[in-house]
């Protein structure tokens, strides 16, 4: 990422083959992969940017959370090449990548704002202060939202990853085919819990006879991600409509959903709220929201000492404790 925050070079390393056959990620697997590929990967990062080792000005990595293995090997690949180049090293927050994806697209986009982390392990709502600080909103209270597209797609047999699969099956069907509920929890409340909507799929797609259940296939998974998108999107202008805010920001794997993307969108412009939702690109893990999330560190003088440890829970640092996710004036260095 060059100095103005614009992307130099992108390059992604996909691990989905490796983990089709198990339905689901395998720790231990994607822990290895990460061994086989970081090193190549940076190198083809540089040569598409038109870089040399010398040309880096700092290094920053996703400190947590995730999975312990593969946040392990980013941590040792990044400290070595902090220590090697004698450049800074900067611990990124995974969530804060995603929170700054939001700004990457949109650098103009507004503060306070309400940002909407949805992805495989997440689904958190934030308020977003001008001065950069953030207030937790609301969470998950069991499955997030992409688990419970992935748990889906398991169950219908659309095999791994669920939620491109479900996405893509539900464009032919008729998401009012079959009443799912929608888990609201109690009135007001801008928590989530998507469990008892998985639980009530399972014992749907079971009632149905095998002739049955081919024929509704389409039927069910645009059903069940309707389910998931109106929960969503009505917690989401939930939290813009209690904090007064006019900005609502949507980012994470699960924001790539075809079906959330409109919802979002028409909503958006029915209630005169500006949205920001990244491009494809940017909402499933990648690395240039952790360098863009990084830079903002760097600028602040937010930086990592050699002891910094991989934390598979971290925490999201919220209020006062927040780093500030808006861009500020800076020069050409790289990072």
């Amino acid at each position: 990422m060059s100095g103005d925050g614009q992307i130099a070079a992108s390059v992604l390393c996909s691990q989905h083959d490796v983990h089709a056959r198990y339905g689901g990620v395998v720790p231990e697997l994607a822990a290895r992969r990460h061994i086989e590929t970081v090193d190549t990967i940076t190198a083809e990062a540089l040569r598409k940017a038109g870089m040399t080792w010398a040309d880096i000005q700092a290094v920053a990595v996703t400190q947590g959370p995730g999975l312990a293995g593969a946040l392990l090997v980013g941590l040792s690949f990044g400290k070595s090449l902090a220590y090697a180049l004698r450049v800074p090293l900067i611990g990124v927050n995974h969530l804060e990548g995603h929170i700054a994806s939001a700004w990457m697209d949109q650098p103009d986009f507004p503060t306070p704002c309400v940002v909407l982390v949805v992805s495989g392990g997440h689904t958190h709502l934030y308020l977003v202060q001008s001065g950069g600080t953030m207030q937790l909103l609301g969470k998950t209270l069991d499955d997030a939202a992409g688990e419970a597209f992935d748990k889906a797609a398991k169950i219908l047999g659309l095999g791994f990853p669920g939620g491109p699969a479900i996405d893509r099956l539900a464009r032919t069907g008729n998401a009012t085919a079959i009443a799912f509920p929608r888990p609201y929890l109690k009135p007001g409340s801008l928590d989530f819990s998507f469990s008892g909507l998985k639980t009530a799929l399972l014992y749907d797609w079971r009632d149905r006879g095998q002739s049955t259940q081919q024929g509704m296939i389409a039927d069910v998974a645009a059903s069940y991600q309707e389910a998931i998108v109106d929960v969503l999107v009505e917690k989401a202008f939930r939290a813009v409509r209690r904090h007064h805010v006019r900005a609502l920001a949507v980012v994470g794997g699960v924001s790539a959903n075809s079906r959330l993307r409109t919802v979002l969108a028409a909503r958006a412009a029915a209630t005169g709220i500006r949205l920001a939702v990244p491009p494809i690109t940017l909402c499933t893990d990648n690395a240039a929201m952790i360098a863009a999330a990084g830079q903002r560190a760097y600028r602040a003088g937010r930086l990592a000492a050699w002891d910094l440890e991989a934390s598979a829970d971290l925490p999201l640092p919220t209020e006062a404790d927040s780093p500030s996710l808006r861009s500020r004036t800076s020069g050409t260095r790289r990072a």
